[in-house]
Parts: C-alpha cells; sequence; structure tokens
C-alpha cells in the first residue's frame, strides 16, 4: 500500500505539496527527454500533478506511486507529440531527411515522422550557436561549403566539421525518439 497516495487521496495538502516538491525537478527532466521543450516539459508535469490532485479518489495504483507518476508523464509525452501538427514554412522536411539516413525511416508511419521531424527542429535548436547556425545554412538555405564559410568567417574545414558532428548528434537523438515511439505504440 501506498501510504503518500493514500494521504493524497484523502485530501493531505501537506503531503501532496511535499511529493510535489520532491519530484517535480526530476519529472521535467525526465519529460524533456521526450519533448526537448522545457515549458512543454513542464506543463506536461504540471497537468500530470493536477490529475494526480483531483482524480485521485478514483485512480487505482498497483505499483509505486512514484512509477505511475513517471509512466504518466511519458504517456502525455507521447500523446503530445503525437497531436503535434507540424508546418513546413521553410521546407524544413526535406532539410530534415537529409539529416538522417534513410533506413531509420523504412519502418515509421508518417505521423511518426512528423514527431520525428519536430524532434529534430527542436534538436538543432538545442546545437552550440555555431553549429547551428552552419546547420540553417546549410539545409534551410542551401549555402554551399565555401558560402557559409565566408559568410560565418571560418574555414570550409570547420563548416564540415561542424556539419559531421551536427549529424552525428541529430541522429543519434532521433534513433532514441524512434526506439522511444517503437517501445510505446
Amino acid at each position: 500500500m501506498n501510504l503518500i497516495f493514500e494521504e493524497i487521496k484523502k485530501g493531505n495538502r501537506q503531503v501532496y505539496r511535499n511529493f510535489f516538491n520532491k519530484n517535480y525537478e526530476g519529472l521535467v527532466i525526465y519529460a524533456n527527454g521526450y519533448l526537448f521543450d522545457k515549458e512543454a516539459s513542464e506543463d506536461v508535469v504540471q497537468e500530470v500533478f493536477i490529475h494526480l490532485w483531483e482524480k485521485s479518489h478514483k485512480i487505482e495504483i498497483e505499483s509505486s506511486l512514484h512509477g505511475y507518476v513517471h509512466t504518466m508523464v511519458r504517456n502525455r509525452c507521447l500523446n503530445f507529440l503525437k497531436s503535434l501538427k507540424i508546418t513546413d514554412n521553410f521546407k524544413s522536411l526535406d532539410f530534415n531527411i537529409n539529416l538522417i539516413a534513410d533506413h531509420v525511416f523504412d519502418s515509421t508511419s508518417d505521423e511518426n515522422k512528423k514527431i520525428v521531424y519536430h524532434q529534430i527542429l527542436k534538436i538543432v535548436d538545442t546545437l552550440p550557436d555555431k553549429m547551428q547556425q552552419i546547420v540553417k545554412l546549410k539545409f534551410l538555405h542551401n549555402y554551399k561549403y565555401n558560402e557559409i564559410a565566408t559568410e560565418l568567417d571560418v574555414s570550409v574545414n570547420t563548416v564540415k566539421t561542424q556539419l559531421k558532428r551536427a549529424k552525428s548528434k541529430i541522429k543519434e537523438l532521433v534513433t532514441t525518439v524512434l526506439i522511444l515511439l517503437e517501445l510505446y505504440q
């Protein structure tokens, strides 16, 4: 029996507040591993805690409260990702296809591709500034290596190295996203 949850069911605000304070930050970090968006991660975790408080009398927990809230956060993150409506203002879908290997998409549905595209854009936004500029100039604006080098006042080799590193980081994180999508469908 989970004593903390039993107290929450009874409406014990102090126990609930303590549970919230102890777990909120870790759950936001956990959610951010799925969403790569801190604000959206905070929203998801807050929704989970609100649901836990408001619906505690209806909830039956068979394992631990800790495991239950982690599962709720994971499921809400995946639902959030599935609900995204991606717009392609910068022809970023073509850009994204170029960033990862074709075999990654062999068994991926169109809905999951949209999720992956969204995650790639989020991942690009987390790259170091110079690397981010290089990636966007190359794939969003179709600059050539020497044009990027001139624009950013760096060598062509720096451009190639930064693109290679960016592609590696993106590929690694997108593979993780795809694995998570496959596991939780």
